[in-house]
């Protein structure tokens, strides 16, 4: 366990690296517990006591927010997940998102975000970031070696998303992060969609990757966390003195939902994975569709990185409508009874959503003409053909345009 709360984890046995992703994850624990019990012990506590002075101000952790049992083991297992040497707890997705810009900027200093970043990870770097003197610039997904021309003596990080929210671009990861190596540019790159599972920033340069745990660690809807992952000493340290300034902590509860839903993440998401490409195929052979924004499907245009960077896909993608007669879309999903519509995803839960309404972009980076409804699915845990069914009667309220 590391200093002040970062987990470091270093030096894997090579029969340990051998194994498969889910024996690494269900076995990585730590120290035997008395008596051996399968799962850490959750202490509820703010508080912890010391016998001296000496301890009082030398020990750590010193305080309940900086994390106890759980909270060490959870760390652990992420770095397990990504190959991270270096991980740090945040109360929710967008928390975490925040801790990792805010930890390497200051003011005067200049962030390139993806123009389809998380909505409100873009909220927080224009709008947030510059009432603390730090500029933000948001740059095509696709921009690939062409971002060298948009850095400037005042940048300081790059943030990615892959692939970006709702409109699924998968950018060159490996060129942007070469370019700001050489430039000493620090790079973010948002994992949610790949979990850490099917995804590895950092063996792609990434200096941070970033975690929302509410997603497909915790699994159930039922929690908020998140994380940021790291290989770098001083990047680690960055991430832990922002985070204790900022008083960023999830609670214990919460930490245990993320550990426990690590333990079958491998297990869910091939179960997504299987029914997010059966779906997409379903709304491909769709005469009412326009395009399927799935990167595992090889219509998809950047299908080719997406197969050299990932090795799986989540259970979420998004397809565009052609354009609809008025109320068609709206009476499409009141239809639906097993797909529900709410934010987040990564539960059980099939979800759908209408995003439009949040779609705010660059006027020339997200332009199909005509485009309909963009529609954002979230293929749960349910039985596959159920799903489809319910799908197919809700299609028959949709109506093209004239």
């Amino acid at each position: 366990m590391g200093e002040r709360g970062i987990a470091r984890h270093r030096d894997r046995h090579a029969s340990v690296t051998k194994r498969g992703p889910s024996t690494r994850l269900i076995h990585k624990r730590g120290p035997r517990l008395d008596p051996p019990t399968v799962n850490p012990p959750l202490e509820q506590a703010s508080t912890v006591l010391f016998d001296t002075t000496d301890a009082l101000y030398e020990e750590k952790p010193g305080y309940g927010r900086m994390g106890l049992t759980v909270h060490r083991e959870l760390e652990a297992a992420l770095c397990e997940l990504e190959g991270a040497s270096h991980a740090r707890l945040a109360p929710s997705g967008l928390a975490a998102c925040a801790l990792a810009v805010a930890s390497v900027v200051q003011a005067g200093d200049d962030i390139l975000i993806s123009d389809s970043l998380y909505g409100p990870t873009r909220r927080f770097c224009e709008q947030r970031l510059k009432r603390m003197g730090v500029t933000a610039r948001r740059f095509d997904p696709r921009i690939g070696a062409g971002i060298e021309a948009l850095i400037t003596p005042q940048t300081r990080a790059i943030y990615l998303e892959s692939p970006g929210s709702l409109t699924f671009e998968i950018p060159d990861t490996p060129t942007i992060t070469a370019i700001a190596r050489a430039r000493g540019i620090v790079t973010i790159l948002d994992n949610t969609w790949g979990a850490g599972h099917f995804h590895k920033p950092l063996d792609l340069g990434v200096d941070l990757s970033v975690q929302a745990l509410t997603k497909y660690a915790v699994g159930h809807a039922d929690g908020f966390a998140g994380a940021v992952m790291t290989r770098d000493d001083t990047l680690a340290q960055k991430l832990v003195d922002c985070s204790e300034d900022w008083g960023m902590a999830p609670g214990p509860h919460e930490a245990y939902s993320a550990l426990r839903g690590l333990r079958t993440l491998p297990t869910r998401l091939a179960a997504h994975e299987a029914a997010g490409l059966r779906l997409a195929d379903w709304f491909a052979d769709r005469p009412e569709v326009a395009t399927v924004l799935h990167p595992a499907l090889p219509q998809h245009p950047d299908h080719l990185i997406w197969q050299r960077d990932f090795t799986g896909a989540c259970g979420l993608f998004s397809v565009v409508l052609k354009p609809q007669a008025e109320g068609a879309t709206e009476r499409f999903l009141q239809a639906l009874s097993l797909f529900g519509m709410g934010f987040s995803w990564g539960g059980y839960e099939s979800l759908i959503i209408d995003c439009d309404p949040q779609l705010k972009r660059l006027p020339d980076d997200w332009s199909q003409a005509p485009r309909g409804p963009l529609l954002r699915i979230h293929a749960g845990l349910e039985d596959v053909e159920d799903l489809i069914a319910d799908l197919e009667q809700a299609a028959e309220h949709l109506s093209p345009a004239t």
